[in-house]
């Protein structure tokens, strides 16, 4: 009996005779897709298939199979998105054969087994089985409810039920979330990029060796020569193939072509010789990484707006290059110029320079263009990169490969960097530099997106909120500055001297404030007040809203040796609301009045206490404080 494929499943249940569907309709599905990495320039394709005999609900999944062929076919999915696809069809197919005693009759076209029950508990018990907040629930409920969708609009394919109600309303699952990765630090940033400048140049120069080498020589005799393997790929890359057939007992192949072939191992062997021969004339892979940061720090762009790439995409100007940029995801193409802004005259070396986007996109088709010309791919892609894969050559764009990823770039050229090694990073340092040039202008920073897509992907980061915080900080900081500054203590000799001229320049008031302050006109019942009309709690123009009770906080107040009654009767009004309320909400409230009413007290001497006691006991001196300060506790 043949084995299920992987990620299949194979029924262990009896088949119920009399109810079996169509045989059919229950053969293996197969669609072709564009394969993982693949582009318009590379025909690399992959077939997805699925076994609706797999599972015991077979009718069921043949129905889905149905719309899934027919989905991915008119949406040209690729092969990720259909293997999504699959994956979210066979977790429900594997939850009706485990679930619905009738498995075997369940479809979309029958009243019984009821799949609306069915959905409704399989969407239930989605986000039980990932971790919290994964996205794959919504994903794969999402999946399911498109294939639904599609064959109900089909008017000989009848979804019958309750299901349309669930295919024209809500998923039922939450979306999920993502942790959104942070910036590279400017220090990580101007590492990368000084790395990658000298990778560059380290590319330039072998590629530039190799090609010198193998130019202007004919194939000749000695086929484990190295000037005449390097003339003979040049001519044709996939000429490298033949390292692989004619590789002959090692002792045959001169030393110097041993130690290449070895690549640093102890044993030559024809992929590595193949390898080596390949990266002295065309660009690899972990050349690309180089070129990637480079022009992800001077346009900004994502790295697949970059990747993908190609000369039709290019126009160079006498200024700079103008670039047209595809939006994968946002289905948008986008133009943006580039200047190529040279050293000011007389400046021999420049203590930074510029990144040039037009010179390193002309040295990136330089350096593909004969790679593209002799394997019949055009227009060149910026990124294109030959891989030698098993035993034959790969000519592509630049994709995930195992051994040459971006983390693997940073280890081989001896870069740390904090935090994660995504290369996504580079395009968020990139829009966080220029939030802080436009001054945290949305609207012009999100000039290649929407703003809520700054909002939610971009505005997270470390230093945007630091920069943020200090914003909120320094605006509090002055408001508290200006309205916290507390009040002016006068001590008598200073009381005295109101009546001389120069008073009012020494406490910055005029003439006619220093006289009804001498004279107690503004004596607002705890301090005296300068200008009660210009209160750092209230609008200009409005009388003091706060007053007495924030007077000790405000720096329009003064306190004059005849204010300290009040300050006494006030202390003893603090004293009790501070018996009645909980510490941390007394000093919430009253905190920094009652700091400054102690340190004005303090100044007094005990006769001096002493005797405003007495003068309240003589004289029935009482505080006047507006009602809600007692009512709230009094009630």
């Amino acid at each position: 009996m043949a084995m299920p494929r992987r990620g299949e499943h194979r029924s262990g249940f009896p088949t119920v005779r009399g109810a079996e569907p169509d045989v059919a309709r229950i053969g293996v599905r197969q669609v072709t897709v564009p394969a993982t990495g693949s582009s318009a320039m590379t025909s690399a394709i992959a077939v997805l298939s699925f076994r609706p005999d797999a599972f015991r609900c077979v009718g069921l999944a043949a129905e889905l199979a149905d719309e899934w062929v027919e989905l991915v076919q008119a949406r040209r999915l690729r092969e990720g998105a259909g293997r999504r696809y699959l994956g979210a069809m066979r977790a429900f197919l594997t939850y009706v054969d485990a679930h619905v005693p009738d498995a075997v009759t369940a479809s979309l076209g029958r009243r019984e087994p009821d799949l609306q029950v069915v959905v409704t508990e399989w969407v239930r018990i989605l986000p039980s089985r990932y971790t919290a907040g994964s996205r794959t629930p919504a994903t794969n409920a999402g999946h399911l409810q498109t294939l639904v969708a599609r064959r109900a609009e089909h008017p000989d394919r009848p979804v019958v039920g309750h299901l349309n109600g669930w295919v024209e309303g809500a998923v039922g699952v939450r979306r999920g979330g993502t942790t959104e990765l942070d910036e590279f630090t400017r220090a990580d940033k101007r590492t990368l990029v000084q790395a990658a400048t000298v990778a560059l140049r380290a590319t330039e120069a072998r590629i530039r060796a190799g090609r010198e080498l193998a130019a202007g020589l004919e194939p000749v005799d000695g086929w484990w020569e190295l000037e005449n393997l390097l003339a003979v790929i040049s001519r044709d890359p996939r000429a490298c193939e033949e390292v692989f057939t004619r590789w002959p007992d090692v002792n045959v192949v001169p030393l110097s072509l041993q130690k290449l072939a070895s690549g640093g191992s102890t044993w030559p062997s024809p992929r590595k010789l193949a390898q080596f021969l390949v990266a002295q004339l065309f660009v690899t892979t972990m050349d690309l990484h180089a070129y990637r940061i480079l022009l992800m720090a001077a346009t900004g762009r994502a790295s697949e707006e970059i990747t993908g790439l190609t000369e039709d995409d290019i126009e160079f100007t006498p200024h700079g290059v103008t670039i047209t940029f595809n939006k994968g995801r946002a289905h948008a193409r986008m133009r943006q110029a580039f200047t190529s802004s040279p050293a000011p005259a007389g400046t021999l070396h420049p203590s930074r320079r510029r990144l040039d986007a037009a010179e390193i996109i002309r040295a990136l088709l330089e350096l593909n263009r004969p790679l593209a010309e002799r394997t019949g791919i055009g227009p060149v892609p910026l990124f294109l990169r030959a891989l030698v894969s098993r035993s034959s050559l790969d000519v592509g764009v630049m994709t995930r490969v195992r051994g040459q990823t971006f983390t693997d770039w940073l280890r081989v050229n001896d870069v740390t960097v904090t935090g994660a090694a995504d290369i996504r990073r580079l395009r968020k340092s990139v829009k966080v530099e220029k939030a802080i040039a436009f001054g945290g202008r949305v609207s012009d920073v999100a000039d290649d997106h929407s703003e809520q897509t700054f909002r939610s992907h971009y505005a997270h980061g470390t230093t945007l909120r630091v920069i943020a915080g200090e914003v909120i900080t320094t605006a509090q900081q002055r408001w508290l500055d200006k309205a916290l500054t507390g009040p002016t203590v006068l001590d008598e000799q200073a009381a005295q001297s109101l009546t001389d001229p120069r008073a009012a320049v020494v406490l910055g008031l005029s003439p006619a404030e220093v006289e009804a302050l001498r004279t107690g006109q503004l004596d607002m019942g705890v301090t005296d007040c300068c200008d009660p009309f210009a209160s750092p709690f209230g609008r200009p123009g409005q009388l003091c809203p706060v007053a007495p009770l924030r007077c000790l906080e405000c720096r329009n107040a003064f306190v004059l040796p005849s204010n300290l009654p009040q300050l006494l009767l006030f202390a003893d009004h603090l004293d009790q609301l501070a018996l009645r309320l909980e510490p941390k909400h007394f000093h919430a409230l009253w905190g920094q009045s009652r700091a400054n009413l102690v340190e004005v007290l303090e100044a007094r001497t005990p006769a001096e206490i002493a005797q405003a006691r007495r003068q309240i006991a003589e004289d029935g001196i009482v505080v006047h404080l507006p009602l809600a300060s007692r009512v709230e506790f009094d009630a």
